[in-house]
């Protein structure tokens, strides 16, 4: 799958993690479950390209196409 209008987000951070957004296409977006948070394979299976560690942890119902990601920071435990 082309990942070619998938927009990432400059990542940026807090305390404990670091933080991205990605911003699907609509004919992407459509593919979103929107009973649950998505798995690493789900979002892969998506287009969504990031190295590992990184979690789809909440949804914005407002704009689903905009999934948000983080990871702990290094030595910090989630």
């Amino acid at each position: 799958m082309s990942n070619k209008h998938i927009y990432y987000s400059d990542k940026y951070d807090d305390e404990k993690y670091e933080y991205r957004h990605v911003v699907l296409p609509k004919d992407i977006a459509k593919r979103v479950p929107k009973t649950h948070l998505m798995s690493e394979t789900e979002w892969r299976n998506l287009g969504v390209q990031q190295s590992q560690g990184w979690v789809h942890y909440m949804i914005h119902q407002p704009e689903p196409h905009i999934l948000l990601f983080r990871r702990s920071l290094p030595n910090q435990k989630s």
